[in-house]
């Protein structure tokens, strides 16, 4: 009698170990596939997500500024732009040599080369241009008398920057970045006064 009670405890031992056994078994299968999951969400929603890289000029000193008579009206300045290639990719972002126009008005007084190179995952490619402008084509009917004697020019760059993204070595996509600043110069100061890219 007393065996068959010890028997029994030494069953009921055994059944609760496997349960738990089991239960433990089932907890980390559990654990793995959710784990599995959030590792192909994270996957698809963030490092697959392909974005354009960010195409800009950064704020810059003005070097030099001269500028004509309210009869005559006229300017040349020369500064460095400070070129910005923003990529939050989780890889490369090659792209092909480009050029970047700065106008006045929509027309074009100067241009940058800016030469076929990539901008790694996560990192901002800087490129420092050196930029001079000069007004001699403007027309005749332009606003730039009126914007002398208001003390500030409005200038813009333009660019566009085609490449391609490559993820994981294997996934490759084409990305185009526009660049569209426009940046207003202060000419008794003859300092950047403000710059806003879109």
């Amino acid at each position: 009698m007393v065996f068959n009670r010890k028997d029994q405890e030494s069953q009921q031992l055994t059944d609760e170990e496997r349960r738990k056994k089991k239960m433990k078994w089932t907890i980390g299968i559990t654990a793995f596939v959710i784990f599995q999951v959030v590792q192909a969400l994270f996957f698809v929603l963030v490092i697959m997500k392909f974005k354009s890289p960010k195409f800009r000029v950064g704020e810059f000193d003005v070097q030099s500024l001269n500028v004509g008579s309210q009869a005559s009206p006229s300017f040349d300045m020369t500064f460095v732009a400070p070129i910005r290639i923003k990529n939050t990719n989780w890889g490369p972002f090659k792209y092909d040599a480009t050029t970047v126009n700065f106008l006045y008005g929509g027309v074009q007084l100067g241009q940058v080369d800016i030469p076929k190179s990539k901008a790694n995952f996560k990192s901002t490619k800087k490129i420092d241009a050196s930029v001079i402008l000069n007004s001699a084509n403007l027309p005749s009917d332009s606003t730039l008398a009126s914007e002398l004697n208001s003390g500030v020019i409005t200038l813009n760059s333009q660019g566009e920057l085609k490449g391609k993204v490559t993820v994981m070595f294997m996934f490759k996509k084409n990305k185009t970045s526009q660049m569209n600043c426009t940046m207003a110069i202060d000419v008794s100061a003859k300092a950047l006064k403000s710059l806003e890219c879109i």
